[in-house]
């Protein structure tokens, strides 16, 4: 029952998205399992730190990711933190657990080369409707650095042709406008007359399948990989990466920081500085090529 309380607690005091709240459903419910296993009783609001470390021990030896133990970590702690706010317990048996260190992947963007010659190829995309769509969706991608999801949750009526701007519902259902600009605006119009002309509209979402449903989170990353595959052989193919790149590629053209964290909905600027790496490398080349020392350097 805690753990029902828990969920509505996030649903509508924090506002979190029901992707965020079904993650924490799902680390609760394996803890849950484990737990029952452990002391034949399922009320996981009555375990201590041994319990807690015990189950620490048996994910980390079912070789789950670094990454994927720390969220279900922070869970535990977010869960325990709730009950203590309600009075349900006395202490966090979850103080004690710390996060395991993390070895992050390193993500490279994709250069401004690549994306360009994806856009400009005339053989990638096919002329019919799925082809006009895959090619917008991967424009939407590189040119506003919108999420996935949100990028399946976009409506017609998201979309202001007039103000040249787009209604985005960003996580903690926080929405915000970015700009559009007239090449693009376009695309979107010329998309819209394909889409209406040969697709029934069974749902009201500005990107559709064949059939007249919305795109899939699973069908738009496939889409984003194979076209992805076909220009560039880095590992991370994924519209995340087009969300990086975008960022990475702004910023190193002289975009202010604020906006291009305003533009991707983050709510801090450390969030948007992991994207930096990109421009300080740019300016590491200008400087290399530039600075009278270092040109001086090659002469020697």
């Amino acid at each position: 029952m805690s753990i029902t309380k828990f969920l509505q607690y996030l649903q509508y005091e924090k506002k979190y998205s029901l992707k965020t709240i079904q993650s924490y459903q799902t680390d609760l419910l394996e803890f849950e399992k484990f737990y029952f296993s452990e002391t034949n009783t399922t009320d996981i609001s009555t375990a201590n730190k041994v319990h807690l470390r015990a189950y620490l021990m048996n994910l980390s030896q079912s070789h789950l990711a670094e990454r994927s133990i720390n969220r279900k970590i922070s869970s535990l702690k977010s869960y325990f933190k709730y009950l203590l706010k309600i009075g349900e317990i006395q202490s966090s048996p979850a103080n004690s657990i710390k996060t395991l260190k993390q070895y992050n992947d390193v993500q490279i963007p994709f250069s401004e080369e690549e994306l360009e010659k994806l856009f400009s190829s005339k053989e990638l995309f096919s002329e019919d409707f799925e082809g006009v769509r895959d090619r917008l969706m991967l424009e939407l991608f590189y040119q506003t650095g919108i999420r996935r999801i949100e990028l399946i949750q976009l409506k017609d009526e998201d979309i202001d042709f007039e103000q040249k701007s787009m209604k985005i519902l960003g996580k903690r259902n926080k929405e915000r406008k970015i700009p559009l600009g007239e090449k693009i605006l376009h695309s979107m119009r010329e998309y819209m007359q394909l889409r209406d002309r040969e697709v029934e509209a069974k749902e009201n979402s500005f990107f559709k399948t064949i059939l007249g449903k919305p795109m899939g989170e699973k069908l738009v990353y496939n889409l984003v990989n194979y076209y992805l595959s076909h220009i560039s052989t880095k590992h991370k193919k994924s519209p995340h990466m087009l969300r990086h790149s975008f960022a990475t590629h702004m910023l190193s053209r002289g975009a202010e920081l604020n906006a291009v964290k305003e533009i991707l909905g983050h709510s801090s600027l450390a969030a948007t500085q992991v994207y930096t790496h990109g421009s300080i490398d740019e300016l590491k080349k200008v400087f290399n090529q530039a600075h009278p020392r270092e040109r001086k350097n090659e002469k020697l």
